[in-house]
């Protein structure tokens, strides 16, 4: 995925009216894996981002308490829970499958919160629609593992599921001594992720 071109990727999409008000469409052909924006806007804090108010906010988190107050096109990219896109490299949204023209592209934006503040009632009407749009760690852990495998969480947010995980394995098997915040890959998540 060639993040660099990502700034001249803007004539392949559209902001155009959709069931939600307004939504980002392809406006040509977008191949899987190719980049399709980088979200911008003013980075903020958590208080600034509560201080605008649920109506107002439409920000995207980066950190634990730093988030982007987004701009346009980005911030007309909206939810579903079978996305066409995810966000790499904490700001670029990139296809995860061919969008072809003239469809919406979407995002999960649960991949992207962990403040344990904010949920949403999710109207995406997906076949696998969770009802409910709230932060990561809630998500059904097959669902999880399919995003920290996709690497379109976070990096804070995988960061802090590896910790939790590492937590919930040494409650569950106090002999296996796994030391916080080591093990750089997903074997644990395998023992725990019905446990979760």
């Amino acid at each position: 995925m060639n993040l660099e071109k990502c700034n001249t990727i803007f004539q392949k999409i559209s902001i155009n009216e959709c069931s939600f008000g307004k939504g980002v469409f392809a406006s040509q052909n977008i191949n899987k894996g190719e980049a399709i924006l980088r979200f911008t806007g003013k980075v903020i804090s958590l208080d600034e981002a509560l201080a605008k108010g649920e109506k107002q906010a439409n920000v995207l988190q980066i950190d634990t308490t730093k988030y982007i107050d987004i701009e346009e096109p980005g911030v007309t990219v909206n939810h579903s829970c079978n996305p066409n896109a995810g966000i790499f490299k904490t700001t670029v949204l990139v296809a995860l499958i061919s969008i072809y023209k003239g469809e919406e592209i979407f995002y999960d934006y649960s991949t992207t919160m962990s403040e344990n503040l904010w949920t949403m009632e999710c109207k995406c009407l997906s076949i696998n629609c969770r009802k409910v749009i709230k932060d990561f760690h809630y998500l059904p852990p097959n669902v999880k593992k399919r995003y920290l495998d996709l690497g379109t969480v976070q990096d804070f947010i995988v960061g802090e599921h590896k910790q939790r995980t590492q937590i919930l394995i040494a409650k569950i098997y106090p002999s296996l001594k796994i030391g916080l915040g080591v093990s750089n890959n997903y074997c644990d998540w395998e023992l725990a992720k019905n446990c979760e």
